[in-house]
């Protein structure tokens, strides 16, 4: 528990201006992502409207020595995806966004899958039942609950409808940095792990696989994809625990019914 960070009141506020920019990025994103558009094309979007509209920065772009404002995971990516100019969106394909951004000092972490007009059935489902799996998730964080009941109802409704859940990367604790204690997998045994207190920033972000969890790591030392080729899909939010349960520091406004549920 040591190297966890309990954020002020004063750090709290600084995480919540970030966070709530960030929703702004998947606004605007909202409006321009269709089939035909580059990967690069949306990263350049990105890092224009972070830097010149919202007069906050990047954090990926230059992190661990990345290039780039966001990751662009298409079908059997499972994260860190890099944009490219070749790597335009189909009209069948889900494509994961993850952004992370920087104001005054403080970062939010945040992904949403995108699901072009023509794709099928079962990528659909894949991206509601992570969707869901994320929120039930989110909907434990509370001061006393533990990062097992976390990591625990993740898995069992990825393994209730048939998925896999990817092991070799979890959400983490964010601040001044963008990669803070603890660890947040997204398996567990329930009662276990860390006890949460107020005050703690983490991300929840759930990487389920239509088949095998397996992994590999392209030769570009960035993209991961699913070892049998089959579908992944993620979704994350920048969460902070409060007195009485949770804040979701990056929420965007169309989520309204996953709060109310």
């Amino acid at each position: 528990m040591s190297d966890v960070v309990i954020k002020t009141d004063e750090q709290i506020a600084l995480m919540r201006e970030s966070g709530k920019l960030l929703a702004q990025v998947f606004v605007m994103l909202d409006e321009v992502v269709k089939p035909g558009m580059s990967t690069m094309k949306i990263n350049n979007l990105v890092d224009q409207f972070i830097t010149h509209e919202l007069n906050a920065r990047p954090a990926s772009k230059g992190q661990y020595g990345y290039q780039y404002a966001l990751n662009s995971s298409i079908n059997d990516v499972v994260c860190h995806g890099m944009p490219s100019d070749a790597q335009v969106l189909t009209d069948s394909d889900i494509v994961n966004f993850d952004i992370t951004l920087e104001k005054n000092g403080y970062i939010t972490d945040s992904s949403k899958m995108y699901v072009m007009p023509n794709a099928s059935d079962a990528a659909k489902q894949l991206v509601s039942v992570t969707q869901q799996a994320m929120w039930q998730a989110i909907k434990l964080v509370k001061p006393g609950a533990r990062l097992g009941d976390i990591g625990h109802i993740i898995a069992k409704i990825a393994h209730q409808n048939g998925y896999s859940v990817v092991r070799e990367y979890c959400g983490h604790g964010i601040g001044q940095q963008m990669h803070e204690a603890p660890d947040v997998l997204h398996f567990g045994k329930p009662n276990t792990g860390l006890k949460l207190q107020s005050g703690m920033t983490f991300t929840i972000e759930p990487m389920i696989n239509q088949g095998s969890a397996k992994t590999i790591t392209k030769a570009d030392g960035w993209t991961v994809v699913t070892k049998d080729k089959r579908l992944s899909a993620q979704t994350e939010h920048t969460i902070l625990v409060t007195d009485t349960g949770f804040e979701v520091l990056t929420l965007r406004p169309e989520e309204a019914p996953w709060m109310a549920d």
